[in-house]
């Protein structure tokens, strides 16, 4: 029998896993052809996650758990359920039920009988979110493709069933500064998208705040494209010709009119202007180089502080 892996990263999910179990274990009796394996990994959760995780791993022998040392963020925390995933097939998903267990079935079907290398889902629409957070994330997908030119679906979610081989490559990347949704667009394969309408978290709060989706997008932009730093070079050019332009204008009208001294209140908003622009590019230039010093220094994505195995020896 084919084996699926299924990753579930865990921060603060204590409210939820119960229910998640439940519904996984619904669907692993529909899965008559496949060995199932669920992989927790707790990421530094700071509530009794770890111990609710530790109570049905010793009930059921197919639920494994990594915790980690410390909150390392979702993209290290996927990344370490992949490294210790040992299925034909590896899933993943959260653990709060927006992401339906019972669309497993089909995900598998349609590797297994269309073949498929991926299948990915998507939400059909963003009800329940902010106005704000929605607009923002119509805009970042759009401007996200145009600048890294790769096809990153907009509404993907991390819910995703994919062969040994496609995550094989994946784990290739092995890079610091993670974005999982360009990952999988880099190393492409043969993928299908799923459509579901968006679902409520069962219990518990969100984790991800309007400014930690700044944050991810800016990690996007970053991982995947130098645009940023082409746009400042740009810029720069751009209002070199323009001082220029402006040069001679100040020395023609001088020369006409005798009035060398007029237009300072204009001459300081654009001096402001300017070095706001210098100021913003060299953030920005200081953003890439943050992101090669942490690279070159190669620490480890996560570190591991237990797993399944010590507690079975305990």
């Amino acid at each position: 029998m084919k084996k699926l892996s299924v990753v579930v990263p865990c921060y603060n999910e204590e409210k939820a896993l119960p229910y998640f179990y439940n519904e996984i274990k619904k669907v692993e009796k529909k899965l008559k052809e496949y060995d199932l394996e669920i992989i927790f990994v707790n990421d530094g959760s700071k509530d009794n996650t770890l111990e609710v995780i530790k109570d049905i791993a010793k009930k059921d022998k197919i639920v494994r758990y990594v915790s980690l040392s410390r909150n390392f963020g979702k993209e290290a925390a996927m990344y370490a359920g992949f490294k210790n995933a040992t299925g034909d097939y590896i899933g993943v998903m959260d653990a709060d039920l927006q992401d339906p267990p019972e669309l497993l079935i089909d995900m598998l079907k349609y590797i297994k009988e269309e073949g498929y290398d991926s299948v990915a889902t998507r939400r059909k629409t963003r009800k329940g979110e902010s106005f704000f957070k929605s607009i923002f994330s119509k805009m970042y997908y759009k401007l996200i493709k145009i600048i890294t030119k790769l096809d990153i679906v907009d509404g993907a979610r991390n819910y995703r069933v994919m062969t040994r081989q496609m995550l094989n490559s994946v784990l290739e990347m092995a890079e610091y500064n993670r974005y999982l949704n360009g990952i999988y667009a880099y190393v492409g394969y043969n993928t299908k998208w799923l459509e579901y309408d968006n679902k409520e978290r069962v219990a518990g709060k969100t984790k991800f705040s309007f400014f930690k989706c700044v944050n991810y997008a800016l990690e996007a932009i970053t991982s995947f494209s130098s645009f940023p730093l082409r746009l400042s070079a740009m810029l720069g050019i751009l209002f070199c010709f323009i001082s220029f332009i402006f040069i001679i204008f100040i020395i023609i009208k001088t020369l006409v009119f005798g009035d060398p001294t007029s237009g300072w209140p204009s001459m300081v908003c654009i001096i402001v202007f300017v070095a706001g622009i210098q100021l913003f590019f060299l953030g920005i230039i200081g953003e890439y180089l943050s992101k090669t010093y942490l690279e070159t220094k190669k620490r480890p994505i996560y570190v591991i502080k237990e797993t399944e195995k010590d507690l079975k020896n305990n």
